[in-house]
Order: C-alpha cells, then structure tokens, then sequence
C-alpha cells in the first residue's frame, strides 16, 4: 500500500494576519514593559551644567552639526548627552529571561510532537516510533 505523503496543515490568510499582529503586539510589549515598570537601562544618574557648551559635552564639530539638524542645542541636549547608563547584569531577570525562552522552546516543541512523528513516519516507515 502507498504511503500517502505528509501535508502539513494550511492555514487561512486570515489566520496568518492574525499571527502577524499577534506577534507584533507581543514584540511591542516585550519592549515597553520594562520602560513601563522602571527597568530600563538608565540609573538616572546626570552631571548637570548651568551653561553647556559642545565643547563641554564633550562633542566635536561633526557631533554637533548633527544635533543642530536634529533641532538641539547645547543646553537642550545636555540631559541626552549626560545621562548614565548603568550595563550591570540582574541575574533574576536574566534566570527569567532564559526560563522564558526555553519554556517557550519545550511547550513548540511538545506542541509539534504528532507533526513530527508523522514526517519521521513518511521518511524512515513505522519502525521509527
């Protein structure tokens, strides 16, 4: 008996715009969350001048040709210019991130297991299970 070839699912145009934007919001809210809940990178942490100058922003003549484009003066982009980063690394939310990810990975990849199966079946037979 001919083994009917696998046919992976279809899914609508509708569907596939759906998982587009559902993807697309997800993406959003994996961005903004953590500005909405205080965990972005900034510690807030400024050095601030009464009368700044390019020169004291430490900005060379390039630098601020590309401000005055953008609209900005010295005093309007010394609060950009002096804000400090803190690049320290949180373990939890790292322990966090990475349970995410690899929660994501195992439900994908238990959630594909018949489709799986059913491709290993077409190419190496039923001895495979």
């Amino acid at each position: 008996m001919a083994k009917k070839p696998y046919q992976p699912p279809v899914q609508s145009k509708g569907g596939q715009i759906f998982d587009s934007f559902f993807i697309l919001a997800l993406v959003y809210a994996a961005l903004l969350t953590p500005l909405l809940l205080g965990l972005g990178a900034s510690n807030g942490a400024t050095k601030h001048q009464t009368a700044p100058t390019w020169e004291s922003l430490h900005q060379n003549t390039t630098m601020a040709q590309q401000w005055e484009k953008l609209g900005y003066t010295p005093k309007t982009a010394a609060p950009i210019i002096e804000q400090q980063f803190d690049y320290s690394i949180n373990y939890g939310y790292l322990l966090l991130t990475i349970v995410v990810i690899g929660g994501y990975f195992f439900f994908m990849l238990k959630a594909s297991r018949k489709e799986y199966l059913e491709v290993i079946d077409e190419k190496f037979g039923d001895d495979s299970h």
